[in-house]
């Protein structure tokens, strides 16, 4: 199985028709089925490296101010527990923390859901360490090779460069109220409640790496806002 790196763009892309879902749809029929689909989204970036462990994942609507209708689009997909057991595993020495709140956010599910609609295919999603080197991410992608032998897809989803307030500013595409899409459970309205086991409410405590930079791309205030939008294009 390939891995892919996906610029997800706007979750609206889950509900309009545009070249790039079409793209997508078209790249999901032209594969084989994978057994399953490790996700590395950039909206869950985390103190350290998670994975959902659970075996139906919600679907997170981690944004604010789009339309009724993408807040109602849900992403059915079974999880794989098991799978979730085998990366702490294959991406030792590196801590994997078996998580059960976090589930499909939008970096996930608005691209899945062009690809494989039938939502079929069980999914699971690593988080990003936002305090780790570039290098820890390229050696975690190394270590999660190995599965493309065993019909596992790898997608990471970002963005090279995104800056939603500009966007909407210069081209209206978003209402004057959307809010920039940064992960609800970091920087959002009400945090949940840390549980044991669950990385979903962490922030990272320590310096977080700056992957722009020592990627050796250029910073860029608006293009580059944060850099977790760049790490998950590192594994793939």
């Amino acid at each position: 199985m390939p891995a892919l790196f996906i610029g997800h763009g706007s979750p609206m892309n889950a509900l309009v028709t545009n070249k790039w879902t079409e793209d997508w749809k078209a790249l999901g029929e032209s594969l084989p089925r994978p057994r399953a689909i490790v996700a590395i989204s950039a909206h869950w970036y985390t103190d350290g490296t998670g994975v959902t462990a659970v075996s139906t994942p919600r679907t997170i609507h981690d944004f604010g101010g789009f339309p009724r209708a993408l807040f109602e689009v849900q992403y059915p997909a079974p999880g794989d527990p098991e799978l979730a057991n085998d990366l702490t595993e294959i991406l030792a020495p590196t801590p994997v923390l078996l998580d059960s709140y976090w589930g499909l956010d939008h970096g996930t599910w608005s691209v899945l859901v062009r690809m494989f609609p039938k939502a079929d295919i069980p999914v699971v999603q690593l988080s990003i360490d936002g305090t780790a080197p570039p290098e820890t991410h390229r050696a975690l992608g190394e270590r999660l090779a190995s599965l493309r032998d065993k019909g596992v897809l790898l997608v990471g989803s970002g963005r090279a460069a995104r800056e939603l307030r500009t966007a909407r500013s210069r081209r209206g595409a978003l209402r004057a109220d959307a809010r920039p899409l940064l992960p609800t459970s970091l920087y959002g309205r009400r945090a949940p409640r840390r549980r044991r086991g669950d990385l979903s409410d962490r922030r990272p405590e320590r310096r977080r790496v700056d992957a722009r930079g020592e990627a050796g791309l250029a910073p860029g205030e608006h293009s580059y806002p944060s850099s977790e939008l760049l790490c998950d294009l590192l594994p793939a």
